[in-house]
């Protein structure tokens, strides 16, 4: 470690024994970590993939707590019991929970952690309650906490449904040329919205007294500041949704390109949404509701037609739990086989541990598999082909990718209606929401394991057309559609969870454009280049000042960097352009003592902390694979990084990362993807051992252009 610090060290006395041996080592345990076996069935399959554990905050396992509360507690007594020892060790010294590792306590997950103890049976007098009273009270109160968790304590008859954010399900009914509706906001938002607008309309109905109450969190009086939802402490925007400044802008007023809030000049568009949620109130106490059977009647149809080929609705965590209790309050049954399904695909996201149960947000098997293929084919280089068992689970996680390409018209038909329809999901199933960045992943992956895969050539002609068509007006892509981006909808009060738009971003649209400029003969295609041209054009007016890009879905300006430096590098743009330089001067400026890079989740909410936070081996490597591609491989820095890699690597081959590196919404939940800390330094550490036998026998590192590379106009 200590002779990584060292930037004097001669680059000719880092071992290439030492890098091939720590590459194979990387191979050889991500190989170890191939899985035959189909998961609906459990037997052995001629077909594999990759799946690594997804974790997030203590907030899932207090979700889970709450919804098998509300579900059937007392058949769920015990699971409860092994969920809450989850949560209980999760809390912080100072009686706080946070939202991410080494991150600062936060007012919604420490009141819903405090909720799931009290049902699993933690009386109030508890050392573990007692600093959480203290906690919430430092934090601004029990009263700033988001619009979900309102609707959690509302449906447990612990506050009032007024305090919570008017949904009525006649927002289904809004028709598409209506400037708001439900196609105007993310698939994750729609899918955790529509049924919440049921359990709104419905949960009088349905609910029973618990006997449960958390009145001593109100007892004096204290609210947190404006009671919406927001909360200050210390002067620092709360990850739970800011002190006011709102997403993208530090303390100091500093903003980033990243997220941008629509600009107030004449009125507050909060202050109209505001007006509105209460004209909805009141209209909800009234008989008066000519359209809600036949509004909650197209929810029910809405979320029935999308349960279809998915491993639940949207095949993400706080969409499915909504959507079970959605169909209990519309009648159905328990052991109904949608509510018995939508139970059983809970259960495949909990993993058990000793006498623990804690929950993942959803599975990513097609993310990590394309990945993993990637590191691996990236791995071999020159070294010839692969060995026949490398080659048989190269040519088995192909043949299941092409097995999950999506053949069914899905929610972004919406808004593209005359594409062919494919692309690729994040998990295993969900056929109405193929994923952009993985659809990229995919098809580069697919690219790598070479022919004698029957319909290989055809997929990935599909992917590619389909990802084109889905290209943002400002020239960007985003997840999962194109143009979800009216920023008006970011002032409405279910808003909070700062997810409610699907905008285009530096991070997606540098994956797309990788994707378009390593498949061969891609970029012959005048509607190809025609993308290329406005995609660079995003790239630059979305540039930082200080040369980084905003990560969207990774931690951050490291993982944007990385992500758009290796796009513009696949497409051609050459090294001496201006764009390339200023990432390559911010990425050598974020290197840490030890060789690596590292960022916080913090960044998040204070630009001014880009780039910096304790090394990580995700990081490190999407830092060297950003500089290499902007033809520094034989730079100190790359040199460095990647010789951090390789003494830090343990014994088994993976690395050991405590950080969390991975993005679900910004500032409000944070990922750990399991994979990350292996996958990700055998890609840079072969990357960078490619580059470097590349320049001795004289080819380049990467094709050479200039911006001026690829036409404006399309064909």
């Amino acid at each position: 470690m200590a002779s990584s610090a060292d930037p004097n060290i001669s680059l000719n006395e880092f071992s290439d024994s030492g890098l091939d041996s720590s590459i194979e080592q990387a191979r050889d345990c991500l190989l170890s970590q191939f899985q035959w076996q189909d998961p609906a069935t459990g037997k052995d399959s001629t077909e594999g993939f990759w799946c690594g554990e997804l974790e997030a905050d203590s907030t899932l396992e207090s979700d889970y707590i709450l919804f098998l509360h509300l579900f059937d507690k007392e058949k769920y007594r015990d699971k409860i019991a092994r969920l809450a020892s989850v949560v209980a060790r999760h809390q912080l010294e100072d009686g706080s929970w946070n939202i991410y590792e080494g991150g600062r306590g936060e007012i919604s997950a420490t009141v819903k952690a405090y909720v799931a103890l009290k049902i699993a049976g933690y009386r109030e007098d508890d050392p573990a309650m007692v600093r959480t009273r203290e906690a919430i009270r430092v934090l601004g109160g029990a009263d700033g906490v988001n619009s979900y968790t309102k609707v959690y304590l509302a449906m447990l008859n612990l506050r009032s449904w007024d305090q919570v954010p008017a949904i009525p399900p006649e927002v289904v009914l809004l028709p598409r040329f209506f400037y708001i509706n439900i196609y105007e906001i993310s698939y994750w938002s729609r899918a955790i919205l529509i049924p919440l607008s049921i359990l709104y309309a419905k949960w009088a109905d349905f609910s029973t007294p618990s006997g449960l109450s958390i009145e001593e969190l109100f007892d004096d009086g204290e609210t947190a500041a404006g009671g919406n939802g927001n909360n200050a402490v210390a002067g620092k925007a709360s990850p739970g949704g800011g002190a006011g400044n709102g997403p993208g802008v530090n303390p100091n007023g500093q903003r980033h390109k990243g997220i941008r809030r629509y600009t107030e000049s004449i009125f507050s568009w909060r202050s109209v949404f505001t007006t509105i949620d209460l004209v909805l109130k009141k209209l909800e106490k009234t008989r008066v509701k000519p359209l809600r059977k036949l509004a909650v009647k197209k929810a029910e149809d809405w979320i029935i037609t999308r349960l279809e080929d998915s491993d639940g609705l949207g095949a993400i965590f706080p969409s499915m739990i909504n959507s079970v209790l959605a169909l209990r309050c519309l009648g159905y049954d328990s052991d109904h086989p949608l509510v018995l399904e939508g139970m059983e695909k809970l259960e495949e996201l909990e993993i058990e541990e000793g006498e623990e149960i804690h929950l993942q947000p959803c599975l990513s098997p097609v993310w990590d598999t394309a990945l993993a293929l990637n590191a691996i084919g990236e791995s071999r280089g020159a070294e010839g082909p692969y060995s026949s068992s490398e080659g048989e689970k190269m040519s088995a996680a192909g043949t299941w990718l092409l097995s999950k390409e999506v053949r069914r018209a899905g929610d972004w038909q919406k808004r593209v209606r005359n594409a062919e329809v494919s692309g690729w999901p994040f998990q295993f199933r969900n056929e109405f929401y193929p994923d952009i960045d993985d659809t990229a992943a995919v098809v580069m992956a697919l690219n790598r394991v070479g022919p004698g895969v029957a319909g290989l050539e055809e997929a990935v002609s599909r992917g590619i057309s389909w990802v084109l068509s889905l290209q943002c007006s400002n020239g960007g892509w985003a997840a999962f559609d194109a143009n979800v981006e009216r920023k008006i909808l970011n002032e409405i009060p279910y808003a909070d969870h700062n997810a409610m738009l699907d905008p285009a971003c530096a991070d997606i649209t540098g994956r797309v454009l990788e994707m378009l400029g390593s498949t061969q003969g891609c970029l012959e295609s005048a509607k190809a280049k025609a993308a290329v041209r406005c995609a660079v054009e995003y790239l630059e007016d979305s540039q930082e000042e200080n040369g980084s890009w905003y990560g969207r879905w990774g931690v951050n300006y490291i993982y944007g960097t990385w992500q758009a430096l290796k796009g513009l590098s696949a497409v051609g743009v050459g090294p001496d352009e201006d764009i390339i330089r200023r990432a390559a001067t911010y990425l050598k400026a974020r290197q840490n003592t030890d060789g690596g890079w590292g960022e916080s989740c913090e960044s998040y909410e204070d630009p001014a902390l880009s780039g910096v936070g304790e090394t990580t081996p995700s990081q490190t490597a999407w830092a060297v694979m950003g500089l290499i591609a902007a033809g520094e491989q034989d730079s100190v820095e790359v040199e460095r990084g990647a010789r951090f890699l390789v003494e830090t690597q343990a014994e088994d081959g993976d690395w050991h990362e405590k950080y969390w590196t991975g993005t679900g919404f910004p500032r409000v939940f944070y990922l750990k993807y399991h994979m990350y800390s292996l996958y990700f330094p055998l890609f840079a550490l072969s990357m960078y051992r490619n580059s470097r036998r590349r320049d001795e026998v004289g080819a380049g590192a990467a094709p050479q252009g200039t911006l001026e590379s690829f036409p404006a106009q399309q064909d």
